[in-house]
């Protein structure tokens, strides 16, 4: 479960000139950044964007080898940050897996890249160690669950620190990528839902009224009561963070209503918002939205309510070479 004090911060490497409303060495600015994407699994494949402008590529592998992420890694856990790496994107186009061997087999793959043995090769991150993973899959794929139960028990046994399992769906409900992984056979932490580029998203809330049509949070509230298997899952409202981000972006004034309405439901988590180089570009948008979810009215206050606040790097349209 993502604890409610939990409070904000951000890799400050990835737009050193942009850094209104954040400060990375306070733990007072966004909690949780997924970096995005591992977009490539049989054949592993990352794609990092501006993140990535100074990693080199492992020779005759397209991962990308990040020396700058690796202490930037480090440093955000050195303030209290979540570090988690996204896996899918809207490149990924693999599909999936033919059988549960071959996912569990690229499970222990993508551990071996990411987790606690420093010792293996290829590691995009080096010697610095993820603090979770998040899936992130916009087409149907097939044998996630079995890919996803691994990683789940690679984390559980690993006794090095707490691991974090997360879930990105679209808004509409069951989610058509990943509803494998989501019918209650897997234990996420948090889901940071996609309210955007749907019928069930922000932009279709109705302020002022307790019955919603359309926008659908109640539904994933429902979902974490009733279908995850962990009952304790946190729900995050995701949004876009600027206009390029994606269809049905709202300014903060008008999500200040959306958040209040959220907030009735027990397993309102927080706010994830796409991506972070968008955010920077929306002067105040950061803490506008902060405000709303503490209530407190100041940006850099230390959270007492579920305030977690999520933004992922985001993947160039094709892979770094």
């Amino acid at each position: 479960m993502v604890s409610s004090t939990l409070t904000l911060a951000s890799l400050a490497s990835i737009l050193p000139s942009a850094l209104a409303g954040f400060d990375g060495s306070s733990q007072s600015n966004v909690a949780i950044i997924p970096i995005a994407f591992m977009n490539g699994i049989k054949t592993p494949i990352t794609n990092f964007a501006n993140a990535g402008d100074n990693c080199t590529a492992y020779e005759g592998t397209q991962l990308l080898k990040c020396p700058q992420l690796e202490e930037d890694i480090k440093t955000c856990q050195s303030q209290g940050k979540t570090i988690l790496i996204s896996i899918g994107g809207a490149t990924y186009t693999e599909g999936g897996f033919s059988d549960s061997a071959s996912a569990e087999s690229a499970a222990q793959s993508v551990w071996d890249l990411f987790g606690s043995d420093t010792s293996k090769p290829n590691r995009p991150f080096l010697s610095a160690v993820v603090d979770g993973f998040d899936f992130d899959f916009e087409s149907t794929t097939q044998n996630f669950a079995p890919f996803a139960s691994k990683l789940r028990s690679l984390m559980d046994a690993d006794g090095s620190k707490k691991y974090y399992l997360s879930a990105a769906p679209q808004c509409p409900y069951p989610d058509a990528a990943m509803n494998d992984m989501l019918n209650g056979v897997i234990s996420f932490d948090f889901i940071m839902i996609q309210f955007y580029n749907n019928y069930c998203g922000v932009s279709s809330f109705v302020p002022g009224s307790t019955t919603q049509n359309n926008f659908n949070f109640q539904t994933w509230d429902d979902w974490a009561k009733n279908t995850s298997k962990n009952k304790n899952v946190k729900v995050l409202l995701g949004v876009p963070a600027n206009t390029g981000a994606g269809g049905g972006y709202q300014p903060a004034d008008a999500l200040a209503p959306v958040i209040q309405y959220s907030k009735q439901f027990s397993s309102f988590g927080g706010a994830m918002m796409w991506d972070m180089s968008q955010l920077f570009q929306n002067s105040g948008f950061l803490d506008s939205v902060y405000s709303s979810l503490t209530g407190s009215g100041a940006a850099k206050a230390k959270a007492t309510t579920p305030t977690t606040l999520v933004t992922k790097t985001k993947a160039a349209p094709t892979p770094v070479a």
